[in-house]
């Protein structure tokens, strides 16, 4: 394997600093003079005040991090592109039925959609969807993210740096953007993070192919760098028509981390505008950025695993622009963590602490707090993901013990009437259990030999068929179906 040289050094760290003071001083100046009431629209939607400019370098942040450029990369194979390709799809079903419905119904959180939908008391079916929300953000995208972040800066400078220094650092910034400036601050950093990031992602497309004279398929091996996935594979190709689509309206639909960001636009059509933009994005650029130098990494390195953006990074990219290269990188880590803690409080908010404590004084103190506590959890949670073989494959199989069940029952509450709250939070329930089944003890030791991907399916439909039988049999109530275009007319 081809080692590369690590870049260090005090210019670059100083460079890093001064670009990140850069763009934190830039949002201040953009967020400085907006009025603040302390409401929850103003703290976690951002007064629904902004342009689909932002809108669209939110959602594009959000999603784009480590998780994405590291994770993927990772796989070493362009067949990971799939997830980008699709994720356009799920962007389509977000602005042209979605945000509608959230518009209409005056969402700060998606689960407050639910209150609309199903008879009866809905407080249960909103707590448990809010804690599995809660347990994803807080378990999974947060420590994640900031593993993969600090991966790729102690890749990038050496070794010498404790990983878990490097993610505390980028924990911190982020609570603090968070804590002091809302969703507001949020999505002015992200937008102005975005175009650094995806810049400099691309130059290192075009840096990583000219090491290899731009051929970028010759002496690797056919499963590095086809489109159609085996059985085997992290993609089976039949699993794009399959478990793929609901994946994608769940991740862009019904994930409150992505669609608090729609919600952000003073008018439909403006978020539509913002939704259609990183639309166009996912489609034109993050599939190159996110698979095409894990394989240039592994013609020149060979199977080096989550390493490979980072070490390639620091074999191709000139020594002048590492430093620049690092604080967008950093940038893109804190962006994600900064919105996914917003949305983490805003759940809490407004689906614990409202219904169960009564209503938030000081939204703001509130979300400094709870920023500050979700913080310490995710960064001592940090080391857990360090003996992950991929960490983008790992994060997929374990969002399908939330995924699918809270989808079932945004489907059961849309497509049908007279459905008690209750029965869909047994279904729920179901589904978490049926998941986790499949996951840990199922499918580990050959029992059902099913792709994760499918299984979610599985998972899905049975979630759905399980809240309705319940209401029937259970609950004595004869659901009807009303169809996608009553429910979103």
């Amino acid at each position: 394997m081809v080692q590369a040289t690590q870049i260090g050094g005090g210019l670059q760290m100083i460079v890093a600093v001064v670009i990140l003071a850069a763009i934190a001083f830039a949002t201040w100046l953009k967020v400085r003079s907006v009025a603040h009431d302390g409401s929850e629209k103003d703290v976690y939607l951002a007064g629904g005040g902004l342009s689909w400019v932002f809108v669209a370098g939110s959602i594009t942040l959000t999603n784009l991090s480590t998780d994405q450029l590291v994770g993927m990369n990772g796989n070493q194979m362009l067949l990971l592109a799939w997830w980008e390709i699709s994720g356009f799809v799920g962007l389509m079903i977000l602005a042209y039925i979605f945000v509608p419905i959230y518009y209409r119904n005056n969402c700060t959180t998606v689960t407050e959609l639910l209150d609309r939908r199903y008879e009866g008391d809905t407080k249960s079916l909103r707590t448990l969807i809010s804690a599995l929300f809660l347990f994803g953000n807080i378990l999974i995208y947060l420590p994640a993210g900031l593993y993969s972040g600090a991966l790729f800066l102690q890749a990038l400078f050496g070794s010498d740096v404790p990983l878990i220094l490097f993610a505390a650092i980028l924990a911190v910034i982020s609570a603090a953007y968070t804590a002091l400036g809302g969703l507001r601050a949020v999505a002015v950093m992200d937008t102005y993070s975005g175009f650094g990031v995806l810049a400099i992602a691309l130059l290192i497309v075009v840096l990583a192919l000219a090491a290899v004279n731009f051929d970028l398929f010759s002496g690797v091996p056919v499963e590095r760098v086809t489109m159609i996935g085996a059985a085997d594979s992290p993609i089976p190709f039949h699993t794009l028509f399959t478990g793929m689509i609901f994946i994608q309206i769940f991740y862009w639909s019904t994930n409150q981390n992505i669609t608090q960001k729609a919600m952000t636009a003073p008018t439909v059509k403006e978020a539509q505008k913002g939704v259609l933009a990183a639309a166009a994005v996912r489609i034109m650029i993050i599939p190159i950025i996110v698979t095409v130098p894990g394989v240039v990494a592994y013609k020149l390195m060979g199977p080096v695993g989550d390493k490979a953006y980072g070490l390639l990074v620091a074999q191709v990219l000139p020594p002048w622009l590492s430093g620049a290269f690092a604080a967008m990188i950093a940038a893109a880590v804190i962006a994600h963590t900064s919105a996914v803690l917003n949305s983490t409080v805003a759940l809490y908010a407004v689906d614990f602490h409202r219904p169960y404590f009564g209503k938030v004084a000081d939204n703001w103190r509130l979300s400094a707090i709870a920023s500050v506590s979700v913080t310490i959890i995710a960064v001592a949670l940090v080391p857990v993901y360090q003996n992950a073989t991929s960490i983008i494959n790992l994060l997929q199989q374990l969002n399908g013990l939330s995924s699918m069940p809270i989808l079932s029952a945004f489907v059961v509450g849309l497509l049908f009437r007279d459905v008690a709250a209750s029965a869909a939070t047994v279904g729920v329930v179901w589904g978490v259990a049926l998941y986790a089944l499949f996951s840990f003890v199922l499918e580990p030791r050959g029992l059902i030999p099913l792709h994760y991907i499918d299984f979610m399916v599985v998972t899905l439909f049975s979630s759905i068929l399980f809240a309705l039988l319940v209401n029937h049999f259970a609950l004595g109530r004869r659901a009807s179906f009303i169809g996608w275009k009553t429910a979103a007319g």
